[in-house]
């Protein structure tokens, strides 16, 4: 397409281009922003709201005390894992206000998984909630890890003795926390206490040094970080801030500085709900609710009752859960204006219950982690088309190629190319794997197969790669294949992802046994011990035989086919 295909079929008040030189890092963003929303809250949490200027002066101590008391240098990986919690983006900010490079890690990470992140990112230093202690105590030694900051529950609490009740009702009577033993790492309380009595020293970044390693599989398996730059993060805040400038019926902007309130109940270390209330909240200095454990549905819809919130990040599975529980509908939602739907496809049938509950259009859109992620979104409101994932965001160009990597026109089905400033700068030290994905014009080769209709906008129709997407969270199936295949009871194996009405889609493996006496029983209890929960299979079927090619590949195709 030419650059200028889609300036005419973006909503009134979208701009069609962002300034990429507003700001030279993350960092910029972020104190520009609690300069300018001091008074203002920024995350809630567990009863506690932090206002702008809290979270500015506590990511500062944070920052002052990894400067003060390690000898972690501008570059160094930090991983952070930790659910939904206020400590979270005060370890994200102050990494980066020290010059880190931040590491989500997926608490529910298996050792195996940790392990792998862990060694490949190189971090040095670990942020991490005390209810997954005894995983980090199992896996430390075999990684270069040199610095501890255990988390816990109530840390943040106003009140000493309430975080303390808290913490002990976590540990003694829910029973979250297993017996450990990490002598030195450093409470998180205590990282914050001693930060105070240091002075930040500022750290100058550009747009071009690394600020995350966002882990993603890819057709190998293997999970890779992708490089996400200052500029790229800054280039999607921009872009996704534009598209929320969107004319509402009285000519105004349908977001407003200040005054949005957005419950947040996907994961922050996901990089959709990363960028989206993370970042792009910075921008227009709007509210964020965290809830810690969406899986909880009553606790996560008494915890909206408390507000007049405006705006629900979430994904088919979530919306739901949410709508089967009786007491949703009682919500009030006479302030959502936004609902924004990624990870994976939207239902049209949930979409459509959801307007019918809410009276609030559920927007889809389409990213990839190698994209920041917002690669294009649908208008807001009437404009939203079921079925696309509407517009490129601006500055951003989309084409579809065939086999050879001929351009296809309009209508015709292809690969799916991204090419803008978001795009990521490669994967962490697999130059390979980068030159597969990325051209030397930029171009991002996506895997997905998708259509450009005339008036522009996108459709996704299926998939090149053989991903899974459970929920939101890309499953690979090679990963799985080759965990499987260190089983001695196992010969060879397969998985598919087959449809799902809670999860969109399912794991399903496909297992020729070595041993007669094999169940699926042992397989499953083998791979919950393998793998975090969204990645085990939830269909497991035993064979004497899968489909091959005359070279000996299975033929995953095949199996859709019968299944």
């Amino acid at each position: 397409m030419q650059p200028d295909f889609w300036d005419d079929k973006r909503p009134a008040g979208v701009p069609n281009t962002i300034d990429l030189k507003a700001y030279r890092s993350v960092v910029e963003v972020f104190e520009r922003s609690c300069k300018k929303f001091a008074d203002r809250p920024a995350f809630s949490n567990m009863g506690v709201t932090l206002t702008y200027r809290d979270l500015d002066r506590l990511s500062a101590a944070f920052a002052a005390w990894l400067q003060g008391n390690t000898d972690l240098k501008p570059g160094d990986r930090i991983a952070v894992q930790m659910p939904n919690l206020l400590q979270y983006p005060i370890a994200v900010f102050g990494a980066l206000r020290a010059g880190l490079v931040v590491v989500n890690t997926n608490p529910l990470y298996t050792a195996r998984e940790m392990r792998h992140q862990f060694n490949d990112s190189g971090a040095r230093a670990l942020v991490y909630v005390n209810l997954f202690g005894k995983l980090v105590e199992e896996v430390l030694p075999d990684t270069g890890i040199e610095y501890l900051i255990e988390a816990r529950m109530g840390d943040l609490q106003p009140s000493a003795l309430k975080g303390a009740l808290i913490n002990a009702a976590v540990k003694h009577l829910k029973k979250l926390v297993p017996q450990y033993s990490l002598p030195r790492a450093v409470s998180f309380r205590e990282v914050l206490k001693k930060g105070r009595s240091h002075s930040l020293k500022m750290v100058k970044k550009t747009l071009d040094d690394i600020a995350v390693l966002q882990y993603t599989g890819g057709t190998t398996g293997v999970a890779k970080g992708a490089m996400l730059t200052h500029g790229n993060l800054v280039a999607n805040m921009q872009q996704v801030h534009a598209c929320m400038l969107q004319a509402s019926a009285d000519g105004q902007p349908l977001i407003k500085e200040g005054q949005e309130i957005m419950i947040a109940p996907l994961p922050l270390y996901h990089i959709y709900a990363f960028t989206a209330n993370c970042m792009c909240m910075m921008v227009t200095g709007n509210h964020n609710v965290l809830i810690s454990n969406p899986r909880d549905i009553p606790a996560f819809i008494n915890e909206m009752k408390k507000w007049r919130f405006t705006g629900l990040l979430g994904l088919n599975t979530l919306f739901v859960a949410l709508m089967e529980s009786p007491e949703f509908k009682n919500l009030d939602f006479s302030g959502l204006k936004i609902t924004n739907s990624g990870g994976t496809a939207l239902v049209k049938a949930t979409a459509e219950r959801w307007k019918q509950v809410t009276g609030c259009t559920v927007v889809e859109g389409y990213g990839l982690t190698e994209t920041s992620p917002v690669a294009s979104t649908n208008p807001y409101g009437d404009g939203a088309r079921l079925g696309s994932v509407g517009l490129p965001v601006p500055g951003t160009l989309m084409k579809v190629i065939d086999d050879e990597g001929n351009e296809m026109p309009l209508g015709e089905r292809g690969e799916l190319c991204v090419k803008g400033p978001q795009v990521m700068k490669g994967y962490w030290q697999r130059e390979e794997a980068t030159a597969e994905v990325l051209d030397a014009e930029g171009w991002l080769k996506t895997g997905d197969v998708a259509i450009i209709e005339a008036d522009g906008f996108v459709r996704i129709v299926d998939r090149k790669k053989d991903l899974v997407i459970v929920s939101g969270f890309n499953v690979y199936p090679n990963e799985i294949e080759d965990v499987l295949m260190t089983h001695p009871k196992v010969a060879s194996c397969a998985v598919i992802g087959v449809p799902d009405e809670k999860s969109g889609e399912a794991v399903k493996l496909f297992v020729v046994p070595r041993d007669p006496e094999l169940t699926v029983e042992e397989l499953k209890a083998f791979c919950r011990e393998q793998f975090t929960g969204y990645k085990v299979p939830r269909h497991i079927v035993l064979r004497e035989s899968l489909p091959m090619s005359p070279v000996g590949k299975i033929l995953r195709r095949e199996l859709r086919d019968v299944t």
